[in-house]
């Protein structure tokens, strides 16, 4: 069986009868983790292998583990520092800022890995200008230059430890003060201006090898009146055609107040496919996750059953073995200090 175009979550710390069964729904693809899902790295590497064993090829394990404020799994887990901690340390030192972006994706990746987990939803690519109420710290910076040679040593460490890596949110998130969970932004700025600005940062990183895109909820009004994930312009046009870019693309969560201007449910994944999305994530709604199932009907994409093989893990340490080991101490470490810093005094 191929692997399909959903991601989908699950309820608890293990499978239910209920989560077996959509699992293996050929429209399922993948599966994404969250807080709730989680209890401690023994708990999610049997959880994790219980995934991988329902499917074959295995269903894709991802989770938001950025970083900062956005890491799903804590006890057991690295506090990891936000990337812009990461950027700041650039701006000090351009040797350094890329020491430490490569071994904090490193560790980032290793530690999920060992447990099972095929791909963190990172690194985060928007500028952070100070606009965005959900970006924040959670942008390298302002600068795209800046930005794109941080992101690629992350991405550098990413890869070392077996692990794809996905670039969001295209082609910005930054310039739009709302929030895309709770509201629908609208960024009303040319296209050139966000060409030559904001998509700096991805159009390298594609240059640089990048795996897999995930589009913004928001609208940029004067290319699309629809938000960019739900946009052949966006996807087909620009972001495959004039960027050159052949990885995977991963919609955000169809249950964002800002995809409601989609429809329905299964009118938001079939939007989202057919702009060209090769994977529709839809998370934290069991009942809309559902209706997808029952209403979408068959979907094939060949091209993106082979984007999807570069999504798996690859190689992977134990936790017991990665632990031992003098570079996961040292990063360790550093990750300590460099959230240090940013406490305040």
């Amino acid at each position: 069986m191929s692997l399909g175009p959903l991601m989908l979550d699950i309820a608890g710390v293990q499978l239910t009868t209920e989560d077996r069964e959509i699992l293996r729904h050929p429209l399922v693809g993948g599966v994404i983790l969250f807080t709730r899902n989680y209890e401690s790295p023994e708990q999610l590497m049997a959880l994790t292998s219980a995934i991988h064993q329902i499917r074959h090829p295995e269903l894709l394990i991802a989770v938001d583990h950025e970083g900062g404020r956005v890491q799903r799994f804590r006890s057991g887990f690295t506090r990891l520092p936000s990337a812009r901690a990461i950027g700041k340390l650039f701006e000090k030192s351009t040797a350094d800022g890329k020491r430490a972006a490569e071994q904090l994706g490193w560790l980032m990746a290793a530690e999920l890995r060992a447990a099972g987990v095929d791909f963190s939803f990172a690194p985060v690519l928007d500028l952070e200008r100070g606009i965005s109420d959900v970006i924040g710290d959670r942008g390298f910076g302002a600068d795209p230059d800046i930005v794109a040679e941080v992101a690629h040593s992350y991405m550098i460490g990413m890869h070392n430890a077996g692990m794809a890596a996905v670039g969001k949110h295209f082609p910005g998130h930054g310039n739009v003060k709302e929030d895309s969970h709770i509201a629908i932004p609208v960024d009303d700025r040319r296209y050139e201006d966000i060409f030559f600005d904001d998509i700096v940062p991805f159009q390298r990183m594609i240059h640089y090898g990048l795996d897999a895109v995930m589009p913004a909820h928001v609208i940029y009004k004067q290319v699309d009146q629809q938000p960019a994930g739900f946009s052949e312009i966006w996807i087909n046009q620009i972001l495959r055609k004039r960027l050159g870019f052949q990885g995977v693309v991963f919609s955000d969560d169809l249950n964002m107040a800002a995809a409601h201007v989609a429809g329905t449910f299964t009118d938001r994944a079939k939007l989202a496919l057919d702009a060209g999305c090769d994977m529709a994530l839809a998370c934290n709604n069991r009942a809309g996750a559902l209706e997808i199932l029952d209403q979408m009907g068959q979907f094939s994409n060949p091209a993106a059953q082979l984007r999807y093989a570069r999504m798996h893990g690859r190689k992977a340490s134990s936790t017991e073995v990665l632990t031992k080991t003098a570079r996961w101490q040292n990063a360790v470490t550093l990750a300590g200090e460099l959230s240090n810093e940013l406490k305040p005094a």
